[in-house]
């Protein structure tokens, strides 16, 4: 992978973790109920159940490569479709609060934490979608597949785990943020703008 590919890889990483979803929400509910460090237990398991959503859709993808080229390209334009879809639908969308709910955050053990991240991440199947929208923008058929694999989940694993860390350090202050209307329409368009503006930048490499 060259390094201009990793670098728009690595800037829709940003795109796609901050903008605020399930793991984002249970990340604050524990930072607001637990702190910093039980809130971290939660982040591993939302990366560890990504990173299983990750295998499961490179399965896909990699079965796609070996048995229609063609195919293959279609499910880039497609996957490029999806997140225009995405950017436009969040920039359009209502004004609503995001609420998070501490009252059925699990007992502050490490062990409980995690599984409860591991659940939220695991079991949303919009990831597994978004991730099969993503992962066929950055892959080279005639590269090395394996390695460009275990980069690109390098890549959006670190950013994941990163940004969901912030969201257990900030919490309060995001929260706050967050029920704002004005605050939250204006975010609603920023992260519209990245998601169209990452999947133009990924057009453009598929030209």
């Amino acid at each position: 992978m060259v390094f201009s590919v990793w670098l728009a890889l690595f800037l829709a990483a940003w795109a796609i973790s901050i903008s605020p979803g399930p793991g984002a929400v249970a990340s604050m509910a524990a930072g607001l109920r637990y702190g910093m460090w039980p809130g971290a237990a939660l982040v591993c398991g939302l990366i560890v159940g990504y990173t299983i959503q990750f295998i499961i859709s490179v399965v896909g993808v990699a079965a796609v490569i070996k048995t229609s080229p063609l195919l293959f390209e279609i499910i880039k334009w497609v996957g490029v479709s999806y997140l225009i879809y995405l950017g436009i639908k969040q920039y359009r969308s209502p004004v609503s609060m995001i609420r998070v709910d501490v009252s059925n955050m699990p007992s502050a053990t490490a062990g409980k934490l995690f599984m409860q991240g591991f659940l939220v991440d695991i079991t949303n199947p919009k990831a597994a979608i978004f991730l099969l929208a993503v992962i066929p923008q950055f892959v080279d058929p005639t590269g090395p597949l394996m390695l460009q694999y275990v980069l690109i989940c390098l890549t959006l694993c670190a950013v994941d785990l990163v940004i969901m860390l912030g969201y257990v350090a900030l919490a309060a202050n995001l929260v706050k943020l967050l029920k704002n209307p004005h605050i939250t329409a204006r975010i609603n368009k920023i992260f519209g703008v990245c998601f169209i503006l990452a999947a133009l930048s990924m057009a453009f490499m598929n030209v």
